[in-house]
């Protein structure tokens, strides 16, 4: 089906259903999603009368399930024109950025109404590089008149029960190699935690199946603990929930515990926590501001990150209690 054929039949429904069409474009990953979490319930509150679309990439179907009260708009970043036909949507949300790439693909809708930064053809706020990314979302909303919390960060809970309630949840993937803490420091981490009692269990997408399965390997721990790319999402999002701890670098694992409020240790490289890190609630964020280097593509790990040691791992369960 093409672009047009799928917006003429977008069309055809919102006519249908008498339901005026509000689309919120952020064509990102999972953590970019549990992100804007705070303001895409302030604008569910907000347009209740409305159809809400979350223009995304389709695999977040299952997350976005979890925020609630949005249909998911597959979409590829931003290569290619939104799936929906021009003049049919009510409210064009931009939470994708400020640049003209996602400006121009909002701009393309002729929405009725335009929320998003400021620009050439269009009032809002001007971009602060230094935001929280919660904090952005929120004072681009509030700008526009819609009220929304930036600590409003909690997700619906899963349908499916956990596969591991109550396990610790070592997440040993990341999108880049920036963000790899060593296998090793993992697995001794992994054994540590194991040998004070925690059923250890590691997860990952499919891609980092083998990296999971190294960090097993030294670990010494059984395969049974190996869950990296067996889960489903909501399988995922249901076993952090569900956790008792979650160590991880700064991912969508790290997001979803904030959002359950389970307890987690955050390692952080190439992105600064003051941007990216958790809400106030029983996670601590390790990292080593000073060495940063702040590649976000880079294939090798971040200075920042490389200088957290096990030792700091440990020291930081015990913080939170769990040691």
């Amino acid at each position: 089906m093409s672009a047009v054929q799928a917006a003429g039949e977008s069309a055809d429904l919102i006519r249908a259903d008498g339901k005026p069409e509000l689309l919120v474009l952020r064509a990102l990953k999972l953590g970019d999603l549990l992100v804007a979490v705070p303001a895409l319930k302030g604008i569910r509150r907000a347009f209740p009368d409305h159809r809400l679309r979350y223009a995304a990439q389709g695999w977040l179907s299952e997350a976005l399930g979890l925020v609630g009260g949005y249909e998911l708009l597959p979409t590829h970043g931003l290569d290619e024109p939104l799936a929906m036909e021009p003049g049919a949507v009510d409210v064009a949300i931009n939470l994708h950025g400020s640049g003209p790439e996602s400006q121009g693909r909002i701009e393309a809708l002729k929405a009725r109404r335009t929320v998003g930064h400021q620009s050439p053809h269009r009032d809002g706020p001007p971009w602060r590089p230094e935001l929280h990314e919660r904090e952005r979302w929120v004072r681009l909303l509030e700008w526009h008149g819609i009220e929304a919390d930036p600590l409003d960060v909690q997700l619906n809970t899963p349908h499916m029960p956990s596969p591991v309630p109550g396990a610790t949840v070592l997440h040993v993937g990341a999108a880049y190699g920036s963000r790899l803490w060593p296998a090793g420091r993992f697995a001794a981490v992994a054994s540590a935690l194991a040998e004070a009692g925690h059923q250890v269990v590691f997860t990952g997408g499919t891609s980092e199946r083998e990296r999971a399965q190294e960090v097993c390997r030294l670990s010494g721990l059984p395969d049974t603990s190996m869950l990296a790319g067996v889960l489903g999402l909501g399988e995922f999002a249901a076993t952090i929930a569900a956790a008792r701890l979650v160590v991880s670098a700064d991912t969508g694992a790290a997001h979803l515990a904030s959002a359950y409020g389970t307890p987690s240790v955050v390692l952080f490289g190439p992105a600064p926590p003051e941007i990216w890190g958790p809400p106030p609630g029983p996670h601590v964020v390790l990292t080593r501001a000073e060495l940063r280097r702040g590649d976000t593509f880079a294939a090798q790990p971040d200075p920042a990150l490389l200088a957290v040691q096990v030792s700091d791992v440990m020291a930081a369960v015990r913080e939170l209690g769990l040691l």
